[in-house]
């Protein structure tokens, strides 16, 4: 299956430094067997990475064990989209790279709302 980002081209990668992902390949590609559809590439900011400790996903802190680094500001990570939304809702959103969010995306998130945080085009 070609995977594909919100404008209908082949997606571009996301980050292998840390490296994201659910399998992990450094692209937000869609997966039948991802529940939280991690489809939305997005930079980190404190205040996300703040939200997302606050409702119960520490981003932040390494997991060893999970072989996961912890993230921190300006790093690059493969979003569920709908916590994406959640924290759009709560002003707390981080900007997106569109070029790297899969196009699955538009299902949970309108395109309009992705391309007012869009960093990746003018």
């Amino acid at each position: 299956m070609k995977q594909l980002n919100v404008f209908n081209e082949s997606i571009h990668e996301c980050c292998l430094n840390p490296i994201t992902g659910y399998h992990r390949d450094g692209f937000c590609n869609y997966h039948t067997s991802d529940s939280g559809l991690h489809l939305v590439c997005a930079l980190m900011t404190e205040t996300f990475l703040s939200f997302s400790r606050s409702r119960g996903n520490d981003l932040s802190t390494p997991r060893p064990e999970f072989n996961f680094p912890g993230l921190k500001e300006g790093d690059s990570w493969c979003l569920c989209a709908a916590r994406w939304l959640e924290a759009y809702q709560y002003n707390s959103a981080p900007k997106i790279y569109l070029k790297k969010t899969h196009l699955e995306s538009l299902r949970i998130i309108d395109f309009d709302i992705l391309k007012e945080y869009a960093i990746d085009i003018s």
